[in-house]
């Protein structure tokens, strides 16, 4: 039976990546070492890495006066390091907040600057993003932050917001999954394990007139123009996910690259939120249709009390890792990752309509 993981993270991998990596697990390159064993510092990995980072420049068309960095702490991290690298304890910095992830951007950002939160969906039971008009950089601020995808809660911005201070991101899922304005911004940054590779690496993109280094105090590993002067290499960094990732940037452009993705992912989600709407209110999304994730659909059923049944019926049926998250309060959540097949969404579908048509 063929197993589809719904996880938001730590999310599917394309499954022609594992093979590759089954296949070089234990002689990498003809080594006869693993990859997980050879040195950071070495010419057969300083050549991985290199690689990866102009797999990554292509296929996000990052502009030459930015640098990529490849570090460890996963996105939570940068929570911290954005102000500390940007901003000083009594500079005014601006966030949006729209879900959960934003607002542990913002309680984070107040341990280190002045916050002030320009727009946010909390009102609207963080259902909705905020009008473009409502999104205004304060007077005075270092940068604009904002979480174009909530993980957690499934809803996108449907547009870059446009400010007149750097604009950051956090981009952990919803990177690759479509092409994206990298220069409208000064900051990107993404955990791994979503549309990247495995958990324990964060991507950082940043624009070279913000490196100015971080303010006094700041570890060296947080501190953006330290790492863009080592090479990402401080200290030995997670080169097992770094590889990996090197790998998927490969799979993305032999499949046709982020406007492929694209297609894939708008035809993917799509589909889901049709079953969850032509239900008759059997399932339910509860987002506004114009802030409707494609990467992450939560829903609900009608009747909680058969959530337990859908689990385990699910993961019978080879549908796995649906379970909503436990600070949205339950339900259900698919992730539809770029390595999520169309296939997998149709097996969901199928089984949410037979499984409506057996307990409805």
């Amino acid at each position: 039976m063929t197993v589809y993981n719904f996880c938001a993270g730590p999310a599917m991998l394309p499954r022609a990546v594992l093979e590759t990596v089954r296949a070089e697990l234990t002689d990498w390159q003809g080594s006869g070492l693993s990859v997980m064993e050879v040195s950071h510092r070495g010419a057969a990995f300083q050549a991985c890495v290199a690689q990866a980072e102009l797999d990554l420049r292509e296929l996000l068309a990052i502009p030459s006066h930015y640098r990529v960095l490849f570090l460890h702490g996963g996105a939570t991290l940068q929570f911290a390091a954005i102000p500390l690298n940007l901003a000083g304890p009594e500079d005014i910095v601006d966030y949006v907040d729209t879900g959960i992830w934003s607002t542990k951007a913002i309680a984070e950002a107040r341990r280190h600057a002045q916050v002030h939160v320009v727009a946010s969906s909390a009102e609207h039971g963080y259902r909705d993003v905020p009008e473009r008009t409502a999104i205004q950089a304060s007077p005075g601020s270092r940068y604009l932050h904002y979480t174009p995808n909530e993980t957690i809660g499934g809803v996108e911005f449907g547009y870059v917001p446009s400010v007149d201070v750097p604009l950051v991101a956090d981009l952990s899922s919803t990177i690759l999954s479509q092409p994206f304005d990298v220069g409208a911004h000064g900051v990107i940054y993404a955990g791994a394990q979503k549309n990247i590779g495995p958990a324990g690496l964060c991507v950082v993109i940043v624009r070279e007139d913000l490196l100015q280094g971080a303010r006094a105090g700041t570890s060296p590993l947080m501190d953006y123009t330290v790492e863009a002067r080592e090479g990402s290499m401080l200290n030995t960094p997670p080169t097992f996910a770094w590889y990996l990732a090197g790998l998927v940037f490969q799979w993305l452009k032999a499949e046709g690259g982020v406007a492929a993705m694209a297609v894939r992912n708008a035809e993917k989600a799509a589909r889901l939120y049709a079953a969850i709407d032509g239900s008759g209110g059997f399932y339910r999304n509860e987002v506004a249709p114009r802030a409707r994730s494609r990467m992450n659909v939560p829903f609900l059923l009608q009747d909680a009390r058969f959530d337990r049944v859908f689990f385990s019926e699910a993961r019978d049926a080879g549908l796995v890792n649906l379970e909503g998250h436990r600070l949205a309060g339950g339900g259900m959540r698919a992730s539809l990752y770029n390595a999520m097949p169309l296939e997998g969404v149709q097996a969901l579908t199928a089984f949410m309509h037979d499984f409506m048509q057996r307990h409805g």
